[in-house]
Formats: structure tokens, sequence, C-alpha cells
């Protein structure tokens, strides 16, 4: 819902601060005044394209801000935050700048953000209907999710059925397409795993088996220069040379024994001395093994060219299967591996030729239940369409449009589409022996007003919007018919925020807020020229727009429409489709409300505002 509106320096506004309550809301004011440019200024907040010229002559830019209350968990409030802006507490701000170089600037939530977010976003804050052909209903799209709303569970069951078997249907439609255009190239990519495997299996190389070999070729190839290190090891030890047998003299083991035998003599005399004793022995043990296994090491060595050729063959096969296959060479034998078992599922995966057949029988199966669903959504919105022409040509005949003929027209083809195979297409006949025509075409600017708001009268229980703009759709009737306009704007008020733009006292008298539109001397509107009117206000403004004048006998007439319609608003129940009733709203204009509000020109109130 918008609370409340700035203007500045558009049209002739200079600066003006509307406030916009709940319910019914209608602004006023003498030929001229700028009472549409509320609706120009509705139009730049919802991201319509700007016209320079609208720029105040004299000023630079002209600045449209709007406050509004969103839900907080609402797609308006997700699609803010996304384009960076903030929502406070279900508080929303909007603004539109417009300058006379035809630049065009929006801000969303305090932040700037493209003027396109300002139009995702008023598609589901306000619908404008008016002279200028703004429609929520512009496309068959649009028209055929008002017609699916309006028809209730009887379509959103089969619907939702509908959507989620056509989301696996496309889904099975597109892989089996997929498969049958790359056959050819599977066939190629099998082939060439086929030949990566065989080879694979031809080496047949080991885990691990890269590393010993490796280490083995080390090995056989410096068997010379280890025996002799071993040979020099086993001399340091034990002070033998190679071959020799005995005890030899000046090796480790002789001089550590040595140490251990002094340790032990002194050590019965300090028991430090006989823990050291103890650790010498330890280490004796020790070098006796060491010189042990360094002999055993150095006697196993011997020369074999014949093997180290053999490792170096091997070696070099390993080494040509990881750079062909492993994904990552630094990986080895292990890479290659991985890359087999990788081979094997992608082979087993191209291979099943049972796939295809399986997938063109899925994706058949899940069309023939697509058009059985399609063929009862069909039939369920022809139904639909028959009640919401009916019910539509009871609120023309209402609003003085009684040779008036609107179609729903239900077009059903063979393409299965996202929300069935029907297209939805709205017609107006707008007299009788006319043609019917598309809906933005079938009729003048206030036949076309007055259409929407049958719609929309009919529409609002099935598909709400939270503010809707009517623009003079009372333009060219008068007496009964305007009467039965204020009517239903009070009605589909009961469900929405509605703005009215009107010349007609019978239509305002049923506002729940009424403002006035006010010029001052110098032909311009500034903020204090919006006036808000209590009761005595709304009498003078209306007795005005009656007769031109403020006598004793319009005031009379004026008094006596504010008490009927608030007669008629309170006792006429409302019904949605399907018969469920809505309660009637409380009686207008109470005093604890109207009593803050200021009074209507010529009372003194204005006066006293402007002051």
């Amino acid at each position: 819902m918008i609370e409340e509106m700035r203007i500045r320096s558009l049209g002739v506004i200079r600066d003006a601060r509307l406030p916009l309550g709940p319910g019914l809301t209608v602004i006023t004011g003498e030929t001229g005044a700028g009472k549409t440019m509320v609706v120009t200024g509705l139009g730049l907040l919802m991201g319509e394209r700007a016209d320079a010229g609208a720029v105040r002559a004299g000023e630079e830019s002209a600045v449209v801000e709007g406050r509004l209350q969103v839900a907080e968990g609402g797609p308006v409030a997700a699609r803010t935050r996304e384009a960076g802006g903030e929502v406070d507490q279900g508080e929303l701000l909007l603004a539109r700048t417009l300058s006379t170089a035809g630049r065009s600037r929006a801000h969303v939530g305090g932040r700037s953000a493209p003027v396109g977010v300002l139009a995702e976003i008023s598609e589901h804050l306000i619908a404008v209907h008016g002279q200028t052909d703004q429609l929520r209903l512009r496309s068959g799209v649009q028209q055929l999710r008002v017609l699916d709303a309006f028809a209730g569970p009887v379509v959103a069951a089969d619907l939702a059925t509908y959507q989620r078997v056509h989301d696996r249907w496309r889904a099975v439609s597109a892989e089996h397409d997929h498969v049958a255009g790359h056959s050819a190239e599977r066939a190629r990519e099998a082939e060439l795993l086929r030949l990566g495997l065989d080879e694979v299996e031809r080496v047949d190389p080991q885990p691990e088996e890269d590393t010993a070999l490796r280490e083995e070729s080390e090995r056989l190839a410096h068997v010379e220069v280890l025996r002799a290190a071993a040979a020099a090891a086993h001399e340091a030890i034990t002070g033998q040379g190679a071959g020799e047998v005995g005890v030899g003299e000046g090796g480790a083991d002789t001089r550590v024994d040595a140490a251990r035998r002094a340790l032990e003599q002194a050590g019965e005399h300090d028991a430090t001395l006989a823990d050291l004793a103890a650790r010498a022995a330890e280490v004796s043990y020790l070098l006796a093994d060491l010189g042990t296994d360094v002999a055993a090491y150095g006697g196993s060595l011997e020369a074999d060219p014949v093997r180290l050729q053999v490792v170096q063959e091997r070696r070099a096969q390993l080494v040509a299967l990881v750079r062909r296959h492993a994904d990552d060479p630094g990986a080895g034998v292990a890479g290659v591996l991985a890359w087999a078992r990788r081979a094997s599922e992608r082979l087993l995966d191209l291979d099943d030729d049972g796939r295809l057949q399986a997938l063109a029988g899925e994706r058949d199966g899940l069309e023939d239940e697509l058009r059985r669903l399609a063929a009862r959504l069909s039939a369920a919105r022809r139904a639909a369409a028959a009640d919401l022409q009916e019910r539509v040509a009871t609120e023309l005949a209402a609003l003085a449009m009684p040779s008036a003929r609107l179609e729903v027209a239900v077009h059903t083809g063979h393409e299965l589409g996202p929300r069935g195979c029907d297209g939805v297409e709205l017609l107006l006949a707008a007299h009788s022996g006319a043609a019917p025509r598309p809906l933005a075409r079938g009729a003048s600017g206030g036949e076309l007003s007055r259409v929407m708001l049958a719609l929309e009268v009919v529409l609002a229980g099935a598909d709400p919007v939270p503010t809707m703009v009517f623009d003079e759709v009372d333009a060219g009737v008068g007496g009964r018919a305007a009467v039965e306009i204020g009517r239903r704007l009070a009605r589909l008020a009961r469900t929405t925020q509605v703005v009215v733009v009107t010349h007609l006292a019978q239509v305002a008298a049923f506002a729940d807020t009424h403002l006035t539109v006010v010029k001052t001397d110098d032909g311009s509107v500034t903020e204090s020229g919006v006036v808000r009117l209590d009761d005595d206000g709304r009498v003078g403004e209306l007795a005005r727009m009656l007769s031109g004048r403020g006598s004793g006998t319009e005031r009379a007439h004026a008094e006596e429409l504010l008490r009927s319609s608030r007669e008629e608003v309170v006792a006429e129940p409302s019904t949605t489709r399907g018969g469920r009733a809505r309660p009637a709203r409380a009686a207008r204009g109470s005093a604890a409300r109207v009593g803050r509000s200021t009074s209507a020109p010529g009372s003194g109130g204005a006066r006293r505002a402007r002051s």
C-alpha cells in the first residue's frame, strides 16, 4: 500500500505531498489543477518511460517519491534487498528523478538502482488504468494467469500437477535429444576409452609399482658406490676389512667396549658411573647389530646389468602410460588407475544401447500425461471464461455500458507450454453491432477504464493487487451510472487500496480519503495546495463538483450524497467467486479521523493551511 507520495516540479505541481490512506482515496479539483500529475507521478514510480517535457518549466529536474508498506517476506522486499536497498519494518522508499536533458534515475530502498527494478517491483504493487492505456493485463500470458486465478482451485490443482510433469518432460526430452544428437561423438568417445583401457590392461600397472622400480633402478645403477660405502662403514664400526674375521683393532665397537669395562670397574663406587656403564653396554650391542647388518647389506650387492635393463624398460612403459592417461602426471601410476576406473564407468554409460529407447519411452509417456492434463485445464478455463464474461457483463450494464460485451477467448493449440496448450485473449465489443477487438484497442479511454473497473471488481478476490489507480474512470457518464461507478470502486477498496482521479461528485462521495488539488494564484500547486478534506470540506467540494457553486441547494444535495453513499456501503454485501461473503466496511468519515483533516477551500480551513 502507498502511504504517501511527494511530487516536486512535475507539470503544474511545484511541490505537493499526498497522504494516501487505505480503502478508497479520491482526488478532485478544478480542471487543469494537476490531478492527473498524480497518475503521471505514479507511472514514474512504476518505472514507466519518462518524458522530459513533464518537468516543470524553469526547473532542471522533477522528483517523485513514494513511501509504501510491503510484506517483509514478500517478493517486493526480496527484490529490493537483491538490488541493495533496505526495507525497514515493512516500509519501502521509492524515488524517481527526471531531468530536462532526458536522463532518469531511480532509487529503491535508499539505494540507486536501474529504472527496470522499479518496473519489476511495481508489477507486485500497483495497477494503473487510465486514459493512457496503462493496463496490467497487457499480455496474453498475464490474461491467462488472471483467468487461472479467477477459476480458483478448479484449475490450481491440475495446473500444479501439469507444471510438475512439464518440468520432468522437458528434462527428459532435452536428455533424449542430447543423446540422439551426439551419437557419433559418443561412439568416438567410447572407442577412445576402449583403446586406452586396452593399453592399461596390457601394461597392467600395480599400485606403487613405479616407486618400487625407481628405487631398484637406483640401487642397480650404483652398486659399486653402495658396496664401497658399506665396506667403509663396516670397517669403521668393527675395525675389520672386507672378508676379515675375528676382532679388529681400532673399530668403534672395540673403543666402546673398552669404555664400558672402565666404567663398570669404577661403577661399584659411584651409582652414576654404573648407569653410564649400562648405557655404554647398550651402545656396544647396537654397534654389533649395526656392523652385522652393514656386512649383510654389502654382501647382498651384486652387479646385474640384465635386471637393470628390465627395470628401466618397465619404468619407460609406466612413464608413457602416465603421460597419456593420468590427469595429474605427478600422481604417477595412481593417476592411471584412477583414470581407468572412471573410464570404465563412462564406457558402461556410453555402451548402454537401451538408454535412448528408455528416454524416448519416458518422454512419450510424459507427453501423453501432459496432453490429458492440458485438456482438463482447457475445459476448466472455458467454464471459468464463460463465468467471467457473465459477471463482467453485469458490471458493465451498471456502468452505463449495457451493450458492451467482453469476450474471454480461450484458444487451444498443440504446443505444450508451461501453463498448458491454451492462450487467452480479452476482446471487447463496446456497443451492439461492433465486432470484438483486443481489449486495448476496442474502446475509448473512458470506456476502457470502466471495463477495467468491471474486471477488477470481478477479479478482486481472485487476483488482488495492493494498489489500483483509476484516472477519470467516470469519463462520459453521469447520474445513476456515476453512482454505480462509485459503489464498485468502494467495493473494490474493501480488498485493496484504490486511488481515483474523478470529476464526479457521485464517485467522490464514496471516498474514505478525499484529497482536493488547489492552485495558487500563480497557477502552480504547492504542498499546502493538496488538501485532505473533513466532512464539512467534503460537502463544499462535492457542491462545487455538482454545479460549480456552493449554494445551499448544492450543499444539501452534497450532504445527501455523502449520507446515502455511507448507507449503501454499510448495507451492501460483497461476495467473491463461489459465493463467500465478505464483511462490509464501516461507515466512512468518522469524526475521530476527519477531525484531524483540513477543511475544504472556501471554508477557511484551506486558507489557514496555506498561510
